[in-house]
């Protein structure tokens, strides 16, 4: 019989064995586990980074890197609160605040404000043509609708833009959204 219990014995024969067998099984993997947490959060991050530290990740510098950042962190939406009884701005203070960074200089193409040569082909095309061009953007120029201003006021500073280039068009007026309401209270 101790013929066929030697042929089923495993590798471990002693308990001094099966003890470091124990270890081996247990407390390695738990080691290696701590180990590859520490491998991979030890990456250099710029917030471990000294100021004017020239450091390149995959190529990118300390700024490249703090820009990704912030940007993959950043606010999924935001929530603006406009006052709705706010007067509007004239077309003249959009463009003061707005338009003249570019307008003024000639900025990327940008018709200079009062060049009467360079708006002529965008007068031509009418109004229409030339808001939405402001409120959903060409060539260099960004999108303006959505922003600090309403479309009304950044059609007035179109219209201020082009009479000055000589166009002639009507300044555009805030719909009378409660002329209807006063007319049904005045009947009653």
């Amino acid at each position: 019989m101790s013929a066929s219990h030697e042929n089923h014995t495993g590798p471990v024969t002693t308990p001094k064995q099966m003890l470091w067998l124990s270890i081996a099984v247990f407390v390695v993997p738990i080691f290696v586990i701590i180990g590859l947490v520490l491998y991979v959060t030890s990456a250099i991050k710029p917030a471990n980074l000294a100021q004017g530290d020239s450091v390149s990740i995959a190529g990118l510098t300390k700024d490249d890197v703090e820009h990704n950042t912030l940007a993959n962190i950043q606010k999924v939406g935001t929530v603006e609160i406009k006052d709705a009884n706010r007067a509007l701005k004239t077309g003249e203070e959009v463009y003061s605040a707005q338009c003249a960074a570019c307008h003024t200089a000639g900025v990327a193409g940008a018709p200079k404000f009062g060049d009467a040569a360079a708006w002529g082909p965008r007068l031509g095309q009418g109004y229409e043509v030339l808001l939405h061009s402001a409120l959903k953007g060409k060539n260099a120029m960004g999108a303006q609708g959505g922003g600090e201003f309403e479309d009304l006021e950044i059609g007035r500073a179109v219209v201020y833009m082009a009479n000055a280039g000589g166009g002639k068009f009507d300044e555009p007026q805030k719909p009378a959204a409660d002329a209807p309401a006063d007319a049904a209270s005045a009947a009653m």
